[in-house]
């Protein structure tokens, strides 16, 4: 059974607020058991959603998470009047209703190498699931044209955040369950944890902090667009080698036939000796 007092004290809520927005507790309470006797199930659920995903070749790592249960207290109190306004004054969290309301209870989180290898990624989750809601998180100044040609809802983050949000609906059991699949490159992953860390820790970050955290962000940023770069010029190279490649055979193949020529009995001299010039003007 979870303290309330304790519970309270942790997330710094206060008695008044639970009063003030009608938040019964015993409510919460029978939320909090309801989802601790789920957890295992989602657990199993999130993997089998991380499995599929890790089958794409364009997917570098996934990761799984199942919101936990004190969390989720947190987020219905700080909810409540949100959807108070949704859907009026009467609303009130419940066993039966949070499911469908807080939509991160799943979370798989998608890591890939290269910026571009995201629409891949994206084609494969809109095949293999239905997609109620995409996301595209972006740094101001980002360029957003990709995501605006296939009609995903962009939002600017001034803290520099970045990663593409979607909310899935599968049925691994006759029970709807809704997911929340991010996906990101490995450079927005590894700003997205210190930023993530620092935000938690921290009640208020300092300027210096926060300046030193917007640098990180473009250099973040700069590091994706020098791979992007690395990736197209390796691309080229490869490129470059299949061409010399097919070159040389042809290159061989002449002289093979200029070898023939050579040493044909049957045909003039003249026409050996403009065969031969014709090859070599090629070879050149």
């Amino acid at each position: 059974m979870i303290n309330k007092t304790d519970f309270l004290n942790s997330y710094n809520i206060s008695e008044d607020f639970l009063i003030e927005n009608s938040i019964n507790w015993n409510n919460l309470v029978d939320i909090y058991e309801d989802f601790k006797n789920y957890r295992k199930s989602y657990e199993t659920q999130a993997e089998l959603i991380a499995n599929i995903l890790r089958a794409h070749k364009k997917v570098h790592s996934v990761k799984t998470r199942v919101k936990d249960e004190e969390h989720l207290l947190e987020k219905v109190i700080r909810k409540t009047p949100d959807r108070r306004k949704k859907y009026g004054e009467d609303f009130n969290f419940t066993v039966s209703n949070y499911k469908q309301e807080i939509t991160d209870l799943l979370g798989i989180r998608v890591i890939h190498i290269f910026k571009e290898d995201w629409e891949e990624i994206h084609d494969f989750i809109s095949l293999m699931w239905s997609v109620n809601e995409i996301v595209a998180n972006v740094r101001e100044g980002d360029n957003t044209k990709q995501f605006e040609e296939l009609g995903i809802e962009v939002c600017s983050r001034i803290s520099g955040y970045r990663s593409v949000h979607y909310l899935i609906e599968s049925y691994p059991t006759t029970q709807r369950v809704i997911s929340e699949i991010q996906v990101r490159t490995i450079f927005e992953e590894g700003y997205g944890e210190i930023d993530h860390q620092l935000r938690y820790s921290l009640s208020e970050i300092p300027e210096l902090l926060e300046q030193n955290l917007m640098l990180l962000n473009r250099i973040a940023g700069s590091s994706d667009e020098m791979a992007s770069l690395i990736n197209m010029l390796s691309k080229s190279f490869d490129e470059m080698d299949i061409r010399k490649c097919r070159l040389d055979i042809k290159k061989e193949k002449m002289l093979a036939l200029k070898k023939k020529i050579e040493i044909n009995k049957e045909m003039s001299d003249i026409k050996k000796l403009e065969l031969i010039r014709d090859i070599d003007e090629i070879l050149r």
